[in-house]
């Protein structure tokens, strides 16, 4: 898992121009997944793009490809809103049809998780999920998530409803963890802390 370098974001618009769900399913509040093929994989390059061009330690979104050897298997982000006074993250993704159900979302989404609590010291990590969406359901469950009530928004014209869930530093530091190894990251750290006018000094 790392962050992709334009080759890399290529490979993996790929796969989002490819297979990534059953027909009919609506996984995204922004249902960006039924665009045509190639509008799909720009989606992912320029959403890529935009989060890095948008990045403040006040908001930020940081984006990592998923591979299986060098085979792109999708993307997940770990988003931070006012995170130096806040320390609270959330989590999205997403997999290409043919690796899902094999423990790679799981996987990935305990690697950030591990970068969140124990390399930025957040306090907890939330997640929001349509409450038919079994897989992402399952995955929560499995990394300790809790029930913090529902949101409720508008899909296609309809309400949607979404169960909010809430993991806290001390429920995941009582859990066995998969090993993950940090790399690279002390030379960005104040990126996450740092204010917006030391930036530019």
């Amino acid at each position: 898992m790392r962050p992709p370098d334009d080759g890399q974001l290529a490979a993996l618009a790929g796969v989002a121009a490819g297979d990534l769900h059953p027909s009919g399913e609506r996984p995204f509040l922004t249902p960006w997944t039924h665009l045509p093929p190639q509008q799909r994989a720009l989606y992912v390059v320029q959403q890529h793009w935009l989060t890095r061009a948008q990045w403040r330690p006040d908001a930020w979104t940081l984006e990592f490809g998923v591979f299986h050897g060098v085979q792109p298997l999708g993307m997940v982000a770990l988003r931070g809103r006012e995170f130096p006074i806040l320390r609270e993250v959330r989590t999205s993704s997403w997999l290409g049809r043919s690796a899902q159900g094999q423990g790679f979302g799981t996987e990935a989404r305990a690697a950030l998780l591990q970068l969140a609590f124990e390399e930025l010291g957040a306090v907890a990590a939330l997640s929001e999920v349509f409450q038919d969406n079994a897989a992402s359901q399952g995955v929560s469950r499995k990394l300790g998530y809790r029930p913090d009530g529902i949101s409720r928004d508008v899909l296609d014209g309809q309400p949607v409803v979404s169960d909010r869930l809430r993991l806290t530093r001390e429920d995941w530091a009582a859990r066995v963890r998969v090993p993950v190894t940090v790399v690279g990251l002390e030379p960005c750290r104040c990126l996450f802390f740092a204010p917006e006018r030391g930036l530019l000094q």
